[in-house]
Parts: structure tokens; sequence; C-alpha cells
């Protein structure tokens, strides 16, 4: 499994929803809501078969209220 961090900008309003949503999908092993420029981050592991643009965008990215995304992904542990 590949661990990465997706961050979350909501359309005002809409924040519990998507985060709910979220949630709901059982997609996420965990999830703040954040300040500054994004409302919510989720730590997500991707199988290591699953490509993690399609991954994503096919299991989370049409959730309404999301107006915008930010993947991070993660290297070898210190």
């Amino acid at each position: 499994m590949r661990c990465v961090f997706v961050q979350f900008r909501c359309t005002p309003g809409k924040t519990y929803e998507v985060a709910n949503a979220i949630w709901d999908r059982e997609i996420v092993s965990e999830m703040y809501s954040t300040s500054g420029e994004y409302d919510l981050i989720a730590k997500v592991y991707i199988p290591e078969d699953e490509d993690v643009g399609h991954y994503l965008s096919s299991k989370l990215f049409d959730i309404p209220g999301i107006s915008r995304t930010l993947t991070t992904m993660t290297f070898k542990a210190f």
C-alpha cells in the first residue's frame, strides 16, 4: 500500500457535507479539518496495483462540493 495525503478545498458552506461523504466511502484512514488554503486533509492508502490518479479520481473526486484538491505523495519513512 502507498500512502498519500489529499487536501480538499470545499465550496463555502459545504465542508461538513464533503467530509461526511468522504468518510462514508470508507477510503480514507484518517481525516482532519484544517486551517489555511484547504479545508480538509485525508490520509489514503492506495493499493500497489492501482494508479494513484485514477484511484483517487474514481473513489473521491466526484463528490459534490469539492472545488479543488492537492495530493501529496509519500516516500520511504526515515
